[in-house]
């Protein structure tokens, strides 16, 4: 089941490959660099910035919660060295940082970054980040809910469009590691 079926606004749907206008440029470099039958599965569609964030966004344009996945980045220090991340997961969860995100960057603190921080280092909008286009050394932790529904809905790096995905695209990115209790 498409993710977008009966939208009360319907999301106008269109191919990202011919409409890399509508994405950032990391995000654009990312799609390119996708094998194709990887990026021609990749839709965009542009909505209204003021509804970029999740819970605005599935209200208006009837996107259920476990259809919607939200990429958040997150800092962590060991030995002097600063470890970043991006940690994929349904909007029906929550990241678990201090826990799983934690241990598996091997930190012993760690917190969500500064978004000022976070946009400098993506090359992204505030509540547009998303997987694709991250900094290649970053991993990049999947919850394997975000592979369960047949499309999910992510960030395009702007706040003004989304993209529809399969979860395995996001799963077959290189830095990706798919990893259960990411979300909890």
């Amino acid at each position: 089941m498409d993710c977008v079926t009966n939208t009360p606004a319907a999301l106008d749907l269109r191919p990202v490959l011919d409409n890399l206008n509508l994405v950032a440029a990391p995000v654009a470099d990312a799609l390119l660099a996708l094998p194709l039958e990887s990026a021609t599965a990749v839709r965009v569609a542009p909505i209204d910035p003021g509804l970029a964030d999740t819970a605005a966004f599935c209200a208006a344009y009837g996107v259920g919660l476990d259809r919607s996945a939200n990429c958040v980045v997150v800092a962590g220090r060991r030995g002097g060295e600063d470890r970043y991340a991006a940690c994929v997961v349904l909007a029906t969860t929550r990241a678990d940082v201090n826990g799983t995100v934690r241990r598996q960057l091997d930190v012993r603190r760690i917190s969500f970054a500064a978004m000022d921080d976070a946009v400098a280092r993506t090359g992204m909008e505030y509540g547009g980040i998303t997987p694709l286009g991250l900094p290649a050394e970053w991993p990049l932790l999947v919850d394997p809910s975000v592979l369960v529904p047949d499309d999910v809905v992510v960030g395009s790096g702007l706040r003004s469009s989304k993209l529809v995905l399969p979860g395995a695209v996001l799963a077959a990115l290189p830095a990706a590691t798919v990893l259960e209790g990411v979300g909890r």
